[in-house]
């Protein structure tokens, strides 16, 4: 565990790390400091790689987090439409376009402003409150332990050690594609 961010997070949970329950010191979730492990992370394809990556490690060395219920991933909205002072957030591109053409109405040459949202630095703090931190609006998924399993088993293919593996799924997946985040 070299990276500073993953011994930072290690000692802010204070439930150690590992599955094995023998070893002293292996993940006790009894001890955890929060009830919620939230896992926050841009609505890009950046921040999926970067969740990829956390639930990847608590599945590996603090399982029990998982299947005992303690991780959820917050969900940042992709863009913000406005209409003179009506404003309100879209999570998909088809979310977009339904606001969009809720917020024209019988005025199909409504101007519309949408900004999207490269990443949570790009929202000022009460934007970020509104939209992902405060318990009463925001949008949480609870991860499941075929989340977890399903991203412990991406990172293998797409991560690990197997390239053979890792071009076949390349290959097999390259045209269903839609959305490259470049």
């Amino acid at each position: 565990f070299q990276n500073q961010e993953i011994q930072t997070m290690i000692r802010a949970l204070g439930a150690g790390v590992g599955n094995n329950p023998e070893d002293e010191g292996s993940f006790d979730p009894s001890k955890l400091r929060y009830s919620k492990i939230i896992i926050m992370t841009d609505a890009d394809i950046d921040g999926a790689h970067i969740r990829t990556l956390m639930l990847t490690f608590l599945w590996r060395f603090m399982r029990p987090a998982i299947t005992e219920g303690h991780v959820y991933i917050a969900q940042p909205p992709l863009f913000q439409l406005s209409k003179g002072r009506v404003s309100k957030y879209a999570f998909s591109d088809e979310e977009r376009d339904q606001i969009i053409d809720e917020l024209k109405g019988d005025n199909p040459n409504a101007k519309i402003g949408v900004q999207r949202y490269k990443g949570l630095g790009e929202m000022n703090p009460d934007q970020l409150w509104n939209t992902t931190m405060d318990p009463k609006n925001r949008t949480m998924l609870k991860v499941t332990v075929k989340d977890a399993e399903e991203s412990d088993r991406m990172f293998e293919i797409l991560m690990g050690e197997d390239v053979p593996d890792r071009r076949a799924f390349i290959e097999r997946h390259a045209k269903e594609v839609t959305n490259l985040d470049i």
